[in-house]
């Protein structure tokens, strides 16, 4: 299955990935392009409520270990049900958060075996990556501070330490050093149009022969 109109998007807790992904759709829909805009964990009605029990504060602990099996678990519901049925109709998808936010947060910030990601990452989706993926990284003071401004009481993973985030963002960075074609970095610290600005630069190469 072809990879070429799937673009997911990254980065830790208040980098603005929703606010990009939603100017993204815009600028392909006005191209006449149809989009799916879809989030991890999430996505289709069973891996919402997947999504529920990984965000959840109270009730029994969840181990690193089962929060990575049921971000999987709803990655392959998703996937299943929602991304590759879009991509095989033509559609456009944009992704907030995928398979990097698992190495990101279970690897980078839980401390489960990268070895145990790649395992579920080739069982679930072997053959379906992301083409580009958006990292919009800031500094993790910053994006917290932009975080608490949302309304609501936090979740599980937003309730997290600073150390926590910092380790988050050093594995995105990782990533980013392994794979610089795929993963581009786009500085979230800048203003909303500069920042669009760049995330539509970053997929340019991907928008050949689409009409502007």
């Amino acid at each position: 299955m072809s990879a070429a109109r799937f673009i997911s998007l990254e980065g830790i807790e208040g980098a603005g990935k929703s606010t990009v992904a939603v100017a993204l759709q815009a600028e392909l829909e006005r191209r006449g392009e149809r989009v799916l805009l879809t989030r991890e964990p999430g996505g289709t009605p069973l891996a919402e409520s997947l999504r529920a029990l990984l965000l959840r504060r109270d009730g029994e602990l969840l181990n690193p270990t089962a929060e990575t099996l049921l971000m999987f678990a709803a990655r392959a519901v998703h996937l299943d049900n929602a991304v590759r049925p879009a991509l095989a109709a033509g559609q456009w998808v944009i992704c907030d958060r995928f398979t990097d936010a698992s190495y990101a947060y279970q690897g980078g910030g839980r401390g489960v075996d990268p070895a145990l990601l790649d395992r579920l990452a080739a069982a679930v989706h072997a053959d379906l990556w992301p083409a580009r993926t958006l990292l919009l990284d800031l500094p993790v003071d910053t994006g917290l501070a932009r975080a608490k401004t949302r309304p609501g009481a936090p979740d599980r993973f937003e309730s997290e330490q600073r150390a926590f985030f910092e380790r988050v963002r050093a594995a995105y960075l990782q990533r980013v050093a392994r794979e610089p074609q795929r993963i581009r970095v786009i500085d979230a610290q800048r203003g909303r149009v500069e920042v669009v600005a760049a995330a539509l630069a970053a997929i340019d190469d991907l928008l050949a022969g689409v009409p502007a």
